[in-house]
């Protein structure tokens, strides 16, 4: 067939097809504009979450904390960096030092190789600050869709869990801090291994705590989020209940949050604080973890990400639903990337005893 030069030549689509094709194309225009308005909607609630005064939620209450890594209890730390860290929790509301101790073999035993030096950092910091807990962090891997870790399932690492536990508490520390990942959402091996930790810590005389991730921001969002990713990012706000409910102290690792901007991460953090408040009991503390270190990826911006706007987050949402609860506090992750500035955020915004900065 003949046409003319410079005219387009349009092929002949059948009637159903065309159809097809404009309905595909109107299903993904929608579904954009869906997107778009979800997000909006998702980062304007987040916005409101952070609107509010923080300071009728006054400051700390003395129950605040700070991980510590492993350097503490290998002797690579002198006297000059025990120094620098007693300035820093002197006169705050920091109460406990998770100091990291293992980590657990995959078995749940513990090497005391890797902890020489942890009575003598006891002791020290017994000395030079009086009434500060040392916590010993013992954590691992959980062993999940056929990757090696701890078999949270059989009773026989569990066991040797609890033995190692007892073995940072025979060396003299003041509690146990337990921080297995990842754990999926109703995990009921967990919730056993708590059980028979806590009967330990309780015998002894000191609190168990433990690390845990965040609480679904949607209602069933961590099963949706489970099966592309098969990592655990949040937990059913039941199962935090059942969770808090087994242990002394509960602290939220509220980062890693992929929040683009300041006002949505801090809204992020206060949604957090308040779903937690909902269902733990008033006699466990709930901590809330801080952003003080600097990387940056796709899960965690650090210019976002900071301390200032967790510590307003967190007393945003304390001041909005439980203003009274005296068990609360706040954790700054972690000493070896923390900076001066986090430090001051955390003092400025919540931590000084007396509250003044």
């Amino acid at each position: 067939m003949s046409h003319r030069v410079g005219r387009s030549v349009r092929r002949w689509t059948p009637p159903s097809r065309r159809r097809l094709m404009r309905a595909l194309r109107r299903a993904v225009i929608a579904a954009t504009v869906l997107a778009v308005l979800a997000v909006g909607a998702a980062a304007t609630a987040l916005r409101a979450q952070y609107a509010g005064s923080p300071a009728a939620a006054g400051r700390t209450r003395g129950h605040d904390a700070v991980w510590l890594g492993h350097a503490w209890v290998d002797g690579r730390r002198t006297a000059a960096d025990l120094a620098e860290l007693r300035a820093r929790v002197a006169g705050t509301g920091i109460r406990d030092l998770y100091v990291h101790t293992g980590p657990l073999a995959h078995d749940g035993t513990l090497d005391p190789a890797l902890h020489p030096t942890a009575a003598r950092f006891i002791a020290d910091v017994h000395r030079v600050l009086p009434g500060v807990r040392v916590q010993a962090w013992l954590g691992d891997k959980v062993a999940r869709s056929g990757t090696s870790g701890l078999h949270l399932g059989d009773p026989a690492v569990r066991a040797r869990v609890n033995d190692s536990c007892a073995q940072v508490l025979d060396a003299g520390f003041d509690g146990v801090h337990l921080d297995v990942e990842p754990v999926p959402s109703g995990d009921a091996g967990f919730l056993a291994l708590l059980d028979t930790v806590h009967r330990l810590t309780e015998d002894r005389g000191v609190p168990l705590s433990a690390a845990v991730p965040q609480i679904d921001p949607l209602p069933g969002l961590h099963t949706v989020a489970y099966l592309p990713f098969s990592h655990p990012k949040w937990w059913a706000q039941a199962y935090f209940g059942q969770v808090a409910r087994r242990v002394d102290q509960i602290a939220v690792m509220a980062y890693d949050t992929a929040m683009p901007a300041k006002s949505l991460f801090g809204g992020y953090v206060a949604q957090q604080t308040g779903l937690a408040l909902a269902v733990t009991p008033r006699s466990t503390d709930l901590i809330i973890g801080l952003p003080g270190y600097h990387t940056s990826n796709m899960g965690h911006h650090a210019y976002a990400e900071t301390v200032d706007a967790a510590v307003r987050g967190a007393r945003v949402a304390l001041a909005r639903h439980d203003r009274d609860r005296r068990m609360f506090g706040l954790s700054l992750y972690v000493d070896f990337h923390s900076t001066a500035g986090d430090w001051a955020a955390y003092r400025r915004g919540w931590g000084t005893e007396g509250g003044t900065p």
